[in-house]
């Protein structure tokens, strides 16, 4: 079943996209049903019988520990999917379930990144095949449309055939030792076709997976394979005797949501609170940390940006409008508490408090002043904010009040036209494709034109700087950058903490 929703809103004004908006309540739901109703006809799916193996002996036992991570541009702001269920079979045809339920998540999101999914026991052996089900999925694309409204148009089928889905192994994963951890990293473009950003285009969804074994046990500190990097969160549960606290994750698609469990010590970077004793069930938090060989992540830096907050949104900035009620749209990717996510919501930022992530440790060394507030703030930036619960009153337009709004780091897939050397820090000059939202909603009406050149970014690297592409930086060299991006007097510059191969900027 193929569902298409295309939103748009008027240009020089902001869409009323509020919790109460009932169109998007609507198209929401429909989508939920759709994806109630057909995705038991994907193969694999809930009710289905899993192959499993079969032996005389008992075979010794592995805990392997599944990651998500993708690999993107930016052409699309998510890729949700429900993964049905993951098989591994051995050279003899012998198969174990990796997943056996079903969880929803977002990809996009993951791009250049991980994050834990689930730990499981495993046979030791040596498997050579793997199979994917997924169960709904879509994706969405922004752009502006005639007129200079932002149109947000969203591709989903209700279940994806098995056909569909495709995983290679690039080679061969042995389970062997007492703890490892296995990748599943989805190649978003190759899992999705577009022939464009607008409503009634011809698209298709083939879910493309390689799935990859890492030793967890012993991984280098910063490893690529169990560093996460800005999980969010609300706390389930604390326990000081152990120092630690359970988190509940974001959930998608209408699957419910996963926990992990997170450890603590005297060199975990604390930022809003004072400690454990600072966390309270329900309270939302940010943080950095390295996945353990129990499936468990051990933080290094713990972020809570608004202890009172009863909803937090992350995902990028729309639209900006400075008028007698400043208010701003946001995509939320992610998104927990009382109020249920909408594909789009307008706030009011007359009384925000803004604040940079805590997650890179070099912002004060910048050679530009590096600053995030009302007047700077631009479309395309990737924030998290706090607010409290919305409120419906006599049928009047209400903007709920974005309490806290913390610029998060993001991922930039461009092409290098320059260096240049400024104090500590290389600086790549880079070209971003016209899909790019910097680029495609710098120009709406009725805004402030804030960016001198949308289409170019400034990336500042220095010795902190994980280099994780494959060759090195040259003039004309695709690559993705992970880092905070800010409007410096109408340059985009990046304080960047990663960089990835890149993703080819067409399809």
């Amino acid at each position: 079943m193929d569902i298409c929703t295309t939103r748009r809103s008027a240009a020089g004004a902001p869409n009323d996209l509020s919790r109460r908006t009932a169109p998007h309540v609507v198209v929401f739901m429909a989508w939920l049903a759709s994806v109630a109703l057909m995705g038991g006809c994907s193969s694999g799916g809930p009710g289905g019988t899993s192959p499993t193996s079969v032996s005389n002996a008992t075979p010794a036992v592995t805990t392997v520990t599944v990651v998500l991570s993708s690999d993107a541009n930016s052409q699309f702001t998510d890729f949700d999917a429900v993964l049905q269920g993951i098989t591994l079979t051995n050279s003899s045809g012998k198969s174990v379930s990796l997943l056996s339920q079903s969880v929803g998540t977002e990809f996009v999101h993951l791009n250049g990144l991980v994050e834990p999914m689930i730990t499981v026991t495993l046979p030791q052996d040596t498997y050579t095949a793997a199979t994917v089900s997924v169960g709904g999925a879509g994706f969405t694309c922004v752009t502006l449309d005639l007129s200079g409204g932002v149109q947000e148009s969203t591709y989903a089928y209700g279940y994806v055939p098995e056909p569909n889905v495709s995983v290679s192994l690039p080679a061969p994963i042995k389970i062997t030792g007492d703890s490892m951890g296995i990748t599943l990293r989805m190649l978003v473009q190759r899992s999705a076709i577009l022939s464009s950003c607008s409503g009634g285009a011809t698209y298709a969804i083939d879910p493309t997976f390689t799935l990859t074994a890492f030793d967890i046990a012993d991984a280098a500190p910063g490893s690529a394979n169990n560093t996460v990097l800005s999980l969010e969160g609300a706390v389930a549960a604390v326990d000081s005797t152990s120092g630690s606290f359970e988190v509940q994750r974001p959930a998608y698609l209408s699957e419910p949501a996963t926990k992990v469990t997170v450890s603590i010590d005297a060199a975990t970077a604390l930022q809003g609170i004072d400690g454990l004793a600072s966390l309270a069930v329900g309270m939302f938090v940010d943080f950095d940390a390295a996945i353990q060989a129990d499936g468990s992540v051990h933080a290094t830096r713990v972020a809570v940006a608004d202890p009172a907050a009863v909803d937090v949104r992350r995902g990028p900035i729309l639209s900006v409008f400075n008028q007698a009620t400043p208010v701003f749209t946001i995509q939320p990717i992610e998104g927990q508490g009382t109020d249920a996510l909408v594909s789009t919501e307008t706030y009011d930022f007359a009384g925000t408090t803004f604040h940079i992530s805590g997650q890179l440790s070099n912002v004060q060394q910048l050679p530009f002043t590096a600053a995030f507030n009302a007047a700077n703030m631009v479309p395309g930036q990737n924030v998290y904010l706090s607010s409290p619960a919305f409120v419906t009153c006599c049928g009047q337009t209400y903007y709920a009040p974005a309490t806290t709004m913390t610029l998060m780091p993001q991922t930039i897939d461009g092409t290098v036209l320059g260096t240049s050397i400024s104090g500590n820090f290389t600086v790549y000059s880079v070209e971003l494709p016209a899909y790019d939202l910097f680029v495609s909603l710098a120009t709406q009406p009725a805004q402030a034109t804030l960016l001198t050149q949308p289409d170019q970014l400034q990336v500042y690297v220095d010795g902190g700087t994980r280099m994780l592409n494959s060759a090195p930086v040259a003039v004309g060299s695709t690559l993705r950058f992970y880092g905070l991006v800010f409007n410096d007097a109408g340059v985009l510059r990046m304080d960047c903490a990663q960089i990835n191969d890149g993703v080819s900027l067409t399809n």
